[in-house]
């Protein structure tokens, strides 16, 4: 090992001070108050019984999560995750509600983090829903910063749950300082300064751990010492360096922030004083390795790397990179063009579509693995926070007797695979027959990784306009390639079979046919170029599926009843533009030859008229709706990691002893394999 690597994982004469030491934040404690009736009455008397009786369900929820929240002590740091995010969901659904009480007031009390005696709390009757959120994610980013001290560092997967639990953590923390801290007057833990501080130190103790990990790369890689891999150790230092200032700086210059830390723990500021200086040193001597822009690559993560260490050998690792990989990318792809262009024109209108108002019909009202729902006659449904899936979908939403506002996309066949055996012998060869025994329930689920293989399985798949034609291939791009393809067409089905005279079911059809848009869209972007197959999956024929898509969006959004529009001539021109597009691909060469018992082409032609539209008053459902959306909006944005849900105990996969296990209990099963109790905060 280097002397320069030593210098931050071992002792040395200028050693990393506590290397091993993470620092975790307290949650704030809450006196317990009562949220169904008075907020049930409040509906009723401004709305109507019926609407009272609508949202019910979402009130008895969030009545619960919030007394878990406070009066357990029994619950797990992952489930304590869990009944935050869903309160925090109830809690932006009920939101309107709170500007309309007038007499008698829900008051609630919060005390601060930092005090353990939890005496002289805040209670809040002005802006009272603002506080309950402001804390609400305050703990949110306590409980993940817990949950990245109590990790097991010594191995790959232990660092990497780490250091995603403490970007949740940094995240949470920013969202509260840039937008929540500001609207609240309350204790000393939720001013801006101290929502800024533990930002920048959850921040800096996920890029520590980083750090650690690139420098056990560099020191087993025969390319560690290449100027790329230093410039981006050095980049990294510096990084550190500044976020472990700034927050040592906020507190530091803050006589108020100063004793109410030393109050807490006096070692806190120690401990942050050796890590300024220790980084600051490290810095300063690696910035000669730091590249101009004119020497990088252009296209370039500096600190981006695999979910998992280099060193990953368990297969349990390669399985959790494989998922967090996918579910990173489904969340953090550029827009969809589609959408973008349909703001666009929506603005050219003088009328926003802000992105919390995209509510996910599909996942409402079809998904089983939802747990906040639609149901008959537009009732909300919230099922418990530890109530595992799958959960009933309101089905009755689709009509065989809808319009027919487009031709269906076929669906792709495929013949029958059994990955099982295949899957575990490779596992059995590469790594051990141990590691083989487990993870091998998971060879039975989707979840699986596709490397190379002495037997690999051979997929085949049908040509979806020509059946026909087929291919067999060892490529998992192909069988990827399949199954987005499949996704999509899927979703134009869904729109096919919506009644669109009814509200929701114009809703569930645009949802739908964004959803296939998007699944579309990384077909093209990512799988279409690496799959040589059947002519469906080609990048034309997947440009011309999108072409027509849009303009269906564009042709519903503007002139389909239930629409908030009034139609224009700039929709019609685009409905035009976009089908000519898809007429023009869907005419050449190869394309043209399978289309040739296809409506598509007709449609296309025909895809000139437009229809007059009526709008839809909002009710309480709706402000529900747009407040779901709006926590959804938030906690998507960075603050959910793919790799912290798989310890949740309430979903299909989660980690357990180090293992990534099938749960029963999160498929519908009797069983819950897991218990989570035992993690613990080292606060030495």
């Amino acid at each position: 090992m280097s002397n320069d690597n030593q210098r931050l994982l071992n002792p040395n004469p200028n050693p990393n001070p506590n290397p091993e030491r993470l620092l975790a934040i307290p949650v704030k404690k809450s006196d317990p108050v009562e949220l169904y009736r008075p907020l049930r009455n409040l509906v009723a008397r401004k709305y109507s019984e019926s609407d009272a009786q609508k949202v019910e369900s979402v009130l008895e929820t969030l009545n619960k999560c919030r007394s878990d929240m406070v009066e357990r002590g029994d619950l797990s740091l992952p489930m304590q995750r869990d009944c935050l995010i869903h309160y925090f969901k109830c809690l932006c659904m009920v939101d309107p509600l709170f500007t309309a009480i007038s007499s008698d007031p829900i008051v609630f009390v919060w005390y601060d983090a930092f005090y353990s005696e939890h005496e002289n709390g805040v209670s809040s009757q002005r802006n009272s829903i603002q506080l309950e959120k402001a804390s609400v994610l305050f703990n949110l980013g306590a409980v993940c910063s817990q949950i990245g001290a109590s990790c097991d560092r010594t191995t790959p997967l232990g660092r990497h749950l780490a250091i995603d639990a403490f970007n949740a953590a940094a995240n949470f923390f920013f969202k509260l300082w840039k937008d929540f801290a500001k609207d609240v007057s309350a204790t000393l833990d939720l001013t801006l300064l101290f929502a800024e501080t533990l930002y920048r130190l959850c921040g800096a103790q996920a890029l520590e751990i980083r750090l650690q990990q690139q420098l056990e790369h560099n020191n087993n890689d025969t390319a560690a010492s290449s100027a790329l891999q230093q410039h981006r150790c050095a980049v990294t230092f510096r990084l550190v360096s500044v976020n472990y200032q700034i927050a040592y700086d906020l507190i530091l210059h803050d006589s108020a922030a100063t004793e109410h830390v030393f109050s807490f723990d006096r070692t806190w500021m120690t401990h942050l004083h050796q890590k300024v200086k220790f980084f600051q040193v490290e810095a300063h001597r690696r910035r000669s390795s730091i590249l101009p822009k004119s020497q990088l690559p252009k296209t370039i993560s500096l600190f981006r790397s695999c979910p998992l260490d280099h060193d990953a050998v368990s297969v349990t690792e390669k399985l959790v990179r494989g998922i967090c990989c996918w579910s990173s990318l489904f969340r953090s792809c550029p827009l969809d063009l589609d959408a973008e262009l349909v703001r666009k024109i929506w603005k050219l209108k003088h009328k926003s579509i802000p992105k919390q108002e995209r509510i996910p019909y599909l996942d409402l009202l079809l998904s089983e693995y939802s747990s906040f729902k639609i149901i008959d006659d537009g009732k909300l449904v919230a099922n418990p926070w530890d109530m595992p899936p799958p959960y009933p979908t309101y089905l009755e939403i689709l009509s065989s007797s809808s319009l027919s506002i487009m031709p269906p996309i076929p669906l792709k066949k495929s013949e029958p695979l059994d990955l099982y055996e295949s899957l575990r012998s490779y596992v059995a060869l590469k790594y051990s027959e141990s590691e083989a025994n487990r993870v091998e329930g998971l060879f039975k689920t989707p979840l699986f990784s596709m490397t190379t293989s002495p037997n690999p399985p051979i997929f085949v798949w049908y040509n979806a306009f020509n059946p026909q034609e087929d291919s067999s291939q060892h490529n998992i791009h192909f069988e990827k390639a399949s199954v987005l393809f499949n996704l999509g067409a899927l979703s134009t089905h869904i729109t096919l079979s919506c009644d669109l005279s009814t509200v929701q079911g114009y809703r569930l059809a645009m949802d739908a046919l964004y959803d296939a848009s998007y699944w579309f869209f990384i077909l093209w972007k990512l799988e279409a170029e690496k799959s040589s197959a059947t002519i469906d999956l080609s990048v034309n024929c997947v440009q011309m599926l999108r072409e027509m898509i849009a303009a269906q969006i564009a042709d519903l959004t503007w002139n389909c009843p239930h629409s908030h529009s009034d139609g224009s001539s700039l929709a019609e021109y685009l409905v035009t533009l976009r089908c000519r597009k898809a007429y023009d691909l869907s005419t050449l060469g190869p394309l043209a030859e399978n289309f040739v018992q296809s409506s598509i082409p007709q449609f296309l032609e025909s895809k000139m008229k437009t229809r007059h539209v009526q709008t839809d008053p909002s009710d309480v459902t709706e402000q529900f709706l747009s407040g779901y959306c709006e926590a959804q909006s938030l906690l998507r944005e960075a603050c959910q990691t793919p790799s912290l849900d798989l310890l949740s105990e309430v979903g299909p996969v989660m980690i357990k002893d180090g293992n990534l296990v099938i749960n029963l209990r999160g498929i519908g099963g009797d069983e819950l394999p897991g218990n989570h109790n035992n993690m613990t905060i080292d606060r030495n």
